[in-house]
């Protein structure tokens, strides 16, 4: 299969909108464009107040002037992470266009209210496990998670199960964001955008 158009190509500060989330959106859809799997899976990295980190995969569930939104279980390691120290960082990759975005700042819960509306537009089979996932503990077993589906299914029966307490969304509010494109002999382009006061300052650097 041939490159597609934009691998390898030049990333020039002239070719990037001035707001970092536009710029993000336009790669974002590029990326599905390209018929990329999941183009919204990323790099959630969390670490705890003494600097001990930890990385691992999230599907980005929106974007916007606010920030990037991702949902989990507030009781899990990175939820106890978060709580502890609220900064994170992001990162998508799609390699089949040469292309790397990284995003970091502070984060912030989602109000109830909008978490329990995206809750609600999951599949119902994403629900209940929700409820009956107690993410990042220790478990004895597969068995021990399947008989707590089972609990929870004859729980809720034909009912719609709620938003669990220990369900949520986080919001990382950027203030840097990095675009980073492919080129020969690992010369890549990293171009960073950075807030200064109340604006974005966009400076290249090495790669």
């Amino acid at each position: 299969m041939p490159d597609p158009p934009v691998y390898g190509r030049p990333l020039r500060e002239e070719d990037l909108d001035p707001d970092p989330i536009r710029q993000f959106e336009a790669w974002f859809a590029a990326a599905r464009e390209a018929g990329i799997r999941e183009p919204e899976a990323m790099t959630l990295a969390t670490a705890t107040p003494d600097g001990r980190p930890s990385a691992r995969m999230v599907l980005l569930k929106g974007y916007g002037p606010e920030g990037f939104t991702l949902y989990t279980n507030t009781e899990s390691r990175k939820g106890r992470e978060l709580a502890a120290n609220p900064r994170a960082a992001l990162v998508a990759y799609w390699e089949a266009l040469g292309r790397q975005v990284r995003v970091e700042g502070p984060v912030e819960r989602v109000p109830p209210e909008e978490s329990a509306a995206y809750f609600r537009s999951r599949p119902l089979g994403s629900r209940l496990g929700a409820w009956a996932s107690r993410q990042s503990e220790v478990i004895a077993g597969r068995e021990e998670i399947e008989r707590r589906l089972a609990e929870v299914e004859a729980r809720f029966g034909a009912d719609e199960p709620p938003l669990p307490p220990w369900w949520g969304g986080y919001r990382v509010r950027p203030e840097v964001v990095e675009f980073w494109q492919h080129r020969e002999s690992r010369l890549h382009d990293r171009l960073r955008y950075r807030r200064e006061g109340g604006a974005w300052v966009i400076e290249r650097l090495s790669p």
